[in-house]
């Protein structure tokens, strides 16, 4: 990749991910319940890979917040939640959702390929990544950056997009983008041996990989509120779309473990 971590910044804080969800006013809570219901009705795997509810009173640090809403499902289920936002303005709405809700959580602005530079050290039970480190341009880096801050016994779950995936063949030809935004400054994708390699060269050790999501709404419905199938999947079982998204998912899910102390 070309682009470096200004341009990445750029991109992010003119588009934050899923700012657009909901037309309520920005920043109240119907825009934060709007925003988080969308999320979770779109990606509903989501649940059952982070395990929100195992962390309670388990410290967790996020790599990429965004807009929070991970972030305000582990605070409700008793974390010690710690985030970190290379985006301004993804930032300053994760702290404003955390305000709404009455929620304790602390924030980090930063580049995560340089996490040692801004955050205390600090041994977390889970360090927590979704969608955010293939948009670095050295993902590899944030990886190592974040072994440090894992205790021993710890776990690693982090989700990026999947090389062999319905929608990145999609986007090979030419039908489809990587993000609802044109313009991604860095986007990697991963073969599951390679996210292995990318994991367990940065000082972890994979224990499960699992692959899911196929979105299947047209997309202009879709942002007019309404969740109409494309046709080539209305009429598909839903026991066969499952087993697709579990073979061709744009999401590919990891979870890995550290052993060895760092800090």
């Amino acid at each position: 990749m070309t682009a470096d971590i200004d341009q990445v910044r750029k991109f992010w804080d003119a588009q934050p991910c899923n700012i657009r969800h909901s037309d309520h006013a920005r920043g109240t809570r119907e825009y934060f319940d709007e925003v988080e219901r969308r999320k979770l009705q779109a990606e509903p795997h989501i649940l059952n890979f982070s395990e929100f509810g195992r962390w309670r009173d388990q410290s967790v640090l996020e790599i990429g917040c965004g807009l929070g809403t991970m972030a305000v499902n582990f605070a409700r289920c008793g974390a010690r939640y710690t985030g970190v936002e290379l985006s301004q303005a993804s930032l300053d709405l994760a702290r404003q959702r955390f305000e709404v809700y009455g929620l304790q959580g602390e924030f980090y602005l930063g580049d995560a390929e340089e996490l040692a530079s801004f955050l205390p050290a600090q041994q977390y039970d889970l360090v927590y990544s979704w969608g955010v480190i293939h948009h670095s341009p050295d993902p590899g880096r944030i990886l190592r950056e974040a072994a440090a801050y894992l205790r021993p016994g710890g776990t690693l779950k982090i989700m990026v997009y999947a090389q062999e995936s319905w929608k990145n063949y999609m986007i090979e030809a030419g039908l489809d983008q990587p993000e609802a935004q044109w313009g991604c400054p860095v986007v990697y994708t991963y073969t599951r041996d390679g996210l292995c390699q990318l994991i367990n060269g940065a000082g972890f050790q994979v224990t499960d990989i699992q692959q899911d999501h196929i979105f299947p709404y047209e997309i202009e419905a879709y942002k007019r509120r309404e969740y109409q199938l494309q046709p080539w999947f209305q009429s598909m079982p839903r026991k066969m779309f499952q087993t697709l998204e579990q073979h061709l998912g744009w999401h590919l899910m990891a979870t890995a473990t550290r052993t060895e102390r760092r800090l």
